[in-house]
């Protein structure tokens, strides 16, 4: 069914329900998954700006992939950063890049109204892949 699952994660509220339904996802389809987080960063006049460092953006993927590793799921990861607004594009090349068969991530609940207007990552991925995607609220 799904023998390739990417699970998209930052570190909002809904993180741990989008691990909890990835996990689910892989045991019923014996899939292996592949973490990724983008640092999404915004260009200054001083540099890119980062809201966490590249450690504490690995640390939270090491986590998340060793969650899935000791529930019995074949899960890795990676983190690295992107320009802000473009993390959608990152994770469809991704998914596009390694064939995988669905992409599991989180919604932040914003109302489709507050995404047309501010851009919602789920929002954008949904429109742009080619495979499908689980939302997670």
């Amino acid at each position: 069914m799904y023998d390739k699952i990417l699970v998209a994660v930052d570190e909002s509220q809904v993180a741990d329900r989008v691990l909890a339904a990835a996990r689910e996802l892989a045991k019923l389809s014996r899939g292996d998954v592949t973490v990724v987080h983008l640092r999404e960063r915004e260009p200054t006049k001083f540099g890119l700006t980062a809201t966490e460092s590249e450690d504490e953006a690995q640390a939270f993927v090491d986590a998340a992939a060793g969650m899935l590793n000791t529930a019995g799921v074949s899960a890795h990861g990676s983190a690295r950063d992107t320009l802000y607004g473009h993390a959608a594009r990152e994770i469809i090349a991704d998914a596009d890049a390694n064939d995988i068969d669905v992409i599991v991530m989180g919604s932040r609940g914003r109302s489709d109204w507050a995404g047309l207007f501010l851009g919602s990552t789920a929002h954008k991925v949904i429109h742009l892949a080619h495979k499908p995607v689980l939302v997670v609220r």
